[in-house]
C-alpha cells in the first residue's frame, strides 16, 4: 500500500524514501489540488505558511494521519487538527535562535541601542553611559526548552536569574508566586506558550507592580501581555520593552507602539536563525524514520 507525504522540497532533499512512498514537494498547499490534499498520510506544514488558511487546509486532509509543524507553537493548528490525527510540534529546533534574540533584546534596550544607530545615522560620535546586563535579575516566565536555553545565556552575563513555570520544582518558582517576584525584577523575560492561563497574564496589575526602569521582553506570544495596558504603562516612560511579538500580528503601520521612544519592536523573528533549516530539516527526517518504521514520533502535541 502507497503511502503518501506532502512537505516543502527543503525538507525532503536528502532523504531516501523507500519505493512505497509517493512524496509531493509542496511550498504552499494552495498549489495542489484537493485530491492530492485529501490522500495525503503524513503532511508537514509549510513554514512560512500558506495561500490556504490552517483550518481551510486542514480541513481538506481527509485522509492525513500525521501533521507535522515547523514551529514551536502550535496554537493556531491545534483548534483544527481532528481527534483521530497525531499533530507534532517542532520543539527544539528554534530554541537557541528565540534564546539569542530575548538576551539580544534585552541588552539593545539596557545598553540603549537605538541611541547608537541615531548617533551612527547622523554620523555623530556620542559616548554615554547606559545599562549592562550584569548584575540584573531576570525573572524568567517560562522554563521549557527556550526557557532553560535562555537561562543559560543569561547566567552566562552573570545575572540572577528567577525561573517561573505553572509549578514550583528544584530552583523554579511556580506561577503563583509571581506577585512576590515582580517587583524585584530588573527584566521580566516572558517564554510562555498561549493557553487559557497566559493570555492577558501581563495586565495592567502586573505592570504597575514592575519596579521602575525595568524591562518588560515578550518573545512568547503577542496575547499573553494586554497591549491597552502596556501601551499606557509605557507612556509614563516608567518602564521599557522589547517586543519581538505583539497582538495585533502583525502590528499595523499606524499602531502607536511603533512610535513609543521606550519600545523596541522586531517582527516575531525569534526563530529566524539560519540555524533552522538544517535543524528542521534533521528533525523532519527523524520523524519520517520513525513514522515510516512504525515507530513512537517525536514532540507529540494530540493523538
Amino acid at each position: 500500500m502507497t503511502r503518501h507525504i506532502i512537505a516543502p522540497d527543503w525538507i525532503v532533499e536528502g532523504y531516501e524514501f523507500p519505493a512505497d512512498v509517493q512524496v509531493t514537494e509542496c511550498d504552499d498547499l494552495a498549489d495542489l489540488a484537493a485530491s492530492e490534499i485529501a490522500n495525503a498520510d503524513f503532511v508537514v506544514l509549510p513554514y512560512e505558511g500558506s495561500s490556504l488558511s490552517i483550518e481551510e487546509a486542514i480541513s481538506r486532509m481527509t485522509n492525513v494521519k500525521v501533521i507535522q509543524t515547523l514551529t514551536a507553537g502550535f496554537d493556531n493548528v491545534q483548534p483544527f487538527v481532528p481527534a483521530n490525527v497525531t499533530l507534532c510540534n517542532a520543539a527544539g529546533v528554534h530554541d537557541d535562535a528565540t534564546s539569542e534574540l530575548a538576551v539580544l533584546l534585552t541588552l539593545s534596550v539596557l545598553r540603549d541601542m537605538p541611541r547608537s544607530y541615531k548617533a551612527q545615522r547622523d554620523h555623530h560620535w556620542e559616548t554615554y553611559f547606559a545599562r549592562s546586563l550584569a548584575d540584573k535579575t531576570v525573572l524568567l516566565i517560562g522554563y521549557g526548552n527556550v526557557g532553560k536555553a535562555a537561562e543559560n545565556r543569561l547566567l552566562g552575563f552573570g545575572c540572577r536569574v528567577i525561573p517561573v513555570a505553572r509549578t514550583a520544582r528544584d530552583h523554579v518558582h511556580a506561577i503563583s508566586e509571581l506577585p512576590n517576584l515582580i517587583p524585584s525584577a530588573d527584566v521580566v523575560m516572558l517564554i510562555v506558550p498561549n493557553n487559557p492561563g497566559t493570555v492577558n497574564m501581563v495586565d495592567a496589575k502586573f505592570l504597575a507592580s514592575m519596579k521602575d526602569d525595568s524591562v518588560l521582553v515578550n518573545v512568547a506570544r503577542g496575547v499573553v501581555v494586554d497591549t491597552e495596558a502596556l501601551l499606557a504603562e509605557l507612556r509614563t516612560g516608567r518602564i521599557a520593552a522589547a517586543l519581538d511579538v505583539t497582538e495585533p500580528e502583525p502590528l499595523p503601520a499606524d499602531h502607536p507602539l511603533w512610535s513609543m521612544p521606550n519600545v523596541i519592536i522586531t517582527s516575531h523573528n525569534g526563530g529566524e536563525g539560519d540555524v533552522f533549516w538544517d535543524r528542521a530539516r534533521t528533525r523532519i527526517h527523524s520523524q519520517f524514520d520513525f513514522w515510516l518504521a512504525g515507530q513512537p514520533l517525536q514532540c507529540v502535541i494530540t493523538q
